[in-house]
């Protein structure tokens, strides 16, 4: 349970260095969407492979074997939120910024899954 709750906060503090880093792309310097959301995961998916496998997980596998799996994970999961954003921004006359969250919501489910039961899962 102690394990759900870091991965939880540490999912948290991802989405909000993502949904920031986005908005500021978006908002102030003006970029497009999908260069902002490329550039915005990737600033949530460096916190989120450093905090989860010193903190939430403790992982002594060896790093390079945990990050290739976490990469494909994340790869994974960030194609179906692209496609969920594209897919949204077509389909809904709404500031895009609510699609970007929407998207947010699809990729965090999935990751946690894919990091559960496939990146970090116990040997």
């Amino acid at each position: 349970m102690l394990q759900f709750v870091k991965f939880g906060l540490v999912g948290v503090s991802n989405t909000l260095v993502t949904a920031l880093v986005i908005a500021l792309l978006l908002k102030v310097c003006h970029l497009s969407d999908v260069p902002a959301n490329i550039i915005g995961y990737a600033a949530g998916l460096v916190n989120s492979f450093v905090w989860n496998r010193r903190w939430t997980f403790a992982s002594t596998s060896v790093v390079k074997d945990t990050l290739f799996k976490f990469i494909l994970t994340f790869a994974v999961c960030y194609a179906v939120q692209l496609g969920v954003l594209r897919l949204l921004l077509a389909r809904l006359a709404i500031d895009p910024y609510w699609c970007h969250l929407m998207g947010m919501a699809v990729y965090t489910v999935l990751n946690f899954l894919l990091n559960k039961f496939y990146t970090f899962k116990d040997k």
